[in-house]
């Protein structure tokens, strides 16, 4: 008999909503928008318009999905339930090491913004440590500090966006934001921003990969998703826009941090610590829930025995999976002590692109019952993570081909070394 605790359901809409939020308005909108703009100039809102898109195509199959699977894993689950063993192992495998860079950076940023010269590495490991003791403490824990932080940064975000206006004057703002070349760059360019903003958009996969511990999941992960995808939709055409207006597509392109260039340009002095604390802030929000996620992705592949089965082990007091979260923690730390952040925010895209071209896949194969959208947003949300992961930097692409190819690697290993199986 199966004594396992199981993990309990007490997330409802508004806390799905917030956890989302805090990983997509994370430190993705203080930084994407700069490399964004490299590689397309003005035409990066053209990008995020495609990015989007895509992220809305993913979406939909996310939800769907959820709703017939309401159980941790997100698409590692589904697309073991639907392709069978090997996509559903790549997808679990591109989430768990391309989020784990990506918690690197984001808890680099943290540091970046908040802790003193020399102290930069040190800082993000104890914001890493921190941040997995609390969601250590059980998914409610995570949930009241996710609702502090976004709240801090829609705050910040407001007064990024005040002062950039403040600072607009003259009637060529339309065509500052615009450009003479918003197409310049080419579809290339433009493809290439739109891979490099879909990192920013990512986070609504949080959500659906903590699908054992929300109430009604079949109504509220697809609920959920849904929102927090609409609302960051709409606050980073408003940050990119008032970006452009400000600075213009050269001055974020040539700034690491174009949203404190923008508030460091403008009329008010205020309004520089302000930015900083929300850019800390944004950090640490997309920190929290991206190892809430990376731990039920963790648990759910060791229950599957696709990782190691000790990392399935749920803590009975606060239901959580406590030893994955604790070597997750301790493998992100690794991380910060060697990592060159140059890079991370492509190598983090490419995986989490193959991630959603799983969950495309996986709800194609839906029965019309299961079906709550048309499939042409599955074969759009399909062809855009193939397009958008081939166009992304090539150096990014190399890395994620070599992860995943690490990865099969150990998977053909442990097949060859499992046991073979009693005859009944």
């Amino acid at each position: 008999m199966d004594t396992q605790p199981a993990l309990g359901r007490r997330l409802g809409t508004t806390d799905a909503v917030v956890i989302g939020l805090g990983s997509m308005i994370g430190a993705g909108v203080f930084a994407a928008f700069a490399p964004a703009a490299q590689a397309a100039g003005s035409g990066l809102l053209v990008g995020l318009a495609v990015a989007a898109v895509a992220a809305l195509c993913n979406a939909t199959s996310s939800a769907q999905l959820a709703a017939q699977y309401p159980e941790s894993g997100g698409t590692y689950i589904y697309g073991r339930r639907r392709l069978g063993e090997w996509p559903g192992f790549l997808a679990g495998w591109g989430f768990v090491f391309g989020k784990t860079a990506s918690s690197a950076a984001m808890a680099m940023t943290f540091a970046a913004y908040a802790a003193p010269p020399g102290w930069g590495r040190p800082v993000a490991i104890a914001a890493v440590a921190a941040l997995a003791a609390v969601n250590y403490r059980g998914v409610t824990k995570t949930a009241r500090l996710a609702r502090i932080l976004v709240v801090a940064v829609l705050a910040a975000l407001a007064v990024v966006v005040a002062v950039c206006w403040a600072q607009v004057t003259g009637p060529g703002v339309g065509a500052r934001i615009l450009g003479p070349g918003l197409l310049d760059s080419g579809w290339y360019g433009i493809l290439q921003s739109a891979g490099l903003l879909f990192f920013a958009f990512a986070g609504y996969a949080r959500i659906a990969t903590m699908g054992g511990e929300v109430k009604d999941p079949s109504r509220t992960i697809p609920r959920a998703i849904m929102l927090a995808l609409g609302v960051a939709v709409v606050l980073y055409a408003l940050v990119g826009t008032s970006l452009l207006a400000a600075l213009g597509p050269d001055g974020v392109a040539e700034s690491a941090a174009p949203l404190a260039a923008a508030a460091a340009a403008g009329p008010w002095a205020w309004a520089v610590p302000v930015v900083a604390v929300g850019a800390a802030l944004a950090a640490l929000g997309a920190l929290l829930g991206l190892l809430a996620g990376l731990g039920r992705t963790t648990m759910a592949m060791a229950r599957e025995g696709d990782l190691p089965v000790l990392l399935a082990a749920i803590h009975p007091r606060f239901h959580v999976p406590h030893r994955a979260e604790v070597v997750l923690a301790v493998l992100i730390c690794a991380v910060i002590l060697v990592a060159d952040l140059r890079g991370a925010i492509g190598f983090s895209s490419f995986g989490v692109l193959v991630y959603y071209l799983v969950a495309n896949l996986a709800a194609l194969t839906q029965a019309r019952p299961q079906r709550r959208y048309p499939r042409a947003l599955a074969v759009a949300g399909a062809v855009l993570c193939v397009v958008l992961a081939a166009t992304l930097p090539v150096e990014s692409v190399l890395a994620g081909g070599a992860m995943f190819a690490v990865g099969a690697a150990y998977r053909l290993v442990r097949l060859r070394l499992r046991p073979p199986a009693r005859a009944a």
